[in-house]
């Protein structure tokens, strides 16, 4: 995981995505078999909040971020205020300007394998 996600930060989100996906189907083949019910939802929230992370170091400068959070649906103000709050990148991955600019179904509409739902559907598929 450590080497998809430091090379990630000079590529685009979907090809990191397609290297995450290649290792997160291995783990929940290995998974299926595993009785922790809970790690992988909670992983799978840790993997969106580290490309959230990732967005937010790509996009650098301020007047980037204002505007890149005004596109994706954020209002003026907000977007401001958040562009310029001083937070690390890892506060604003988890913040709720990030998680409205990039929610669940937007990974889900770029590809990203949800582990939970591959465990559960490996386990009781057969």
């Amino acid at each position: 995981m450590r080497e998809v996600f430091r090379g990630a930060r000079g590529r685009r989100v979907g090809y990191t995505i397609e290297q995450l996906n290649r290792l997160l189907r291995g783990w929940a083949a290995y998974y299926k078999w595993a009785e922790a019910g809970t790690l992988p939802k909670g992983f799978d929230q840790w993997i969106r909040r580290k490309l959230r992370c990732i967005i937010w170091r790509q996009w650098k400068r301020v007047d980037t971020r204002a505007r890149n959070m005004m596109q994706r649906g954020l209002d003026e103000v907000r977007a401001w205020t958040s562009a310029t709050n001083g937070h690390g990148p890892w506060w604003n991955s988890g913040a709720s300007h990030m998680n409205i600019c990039y929610p669940v179904p937007f990974f889900r509409q770029c590809g990203l394998v949800s582990l939970s739902d591959t465990v559960h559907r490996l386990r009781y598929s057969s």
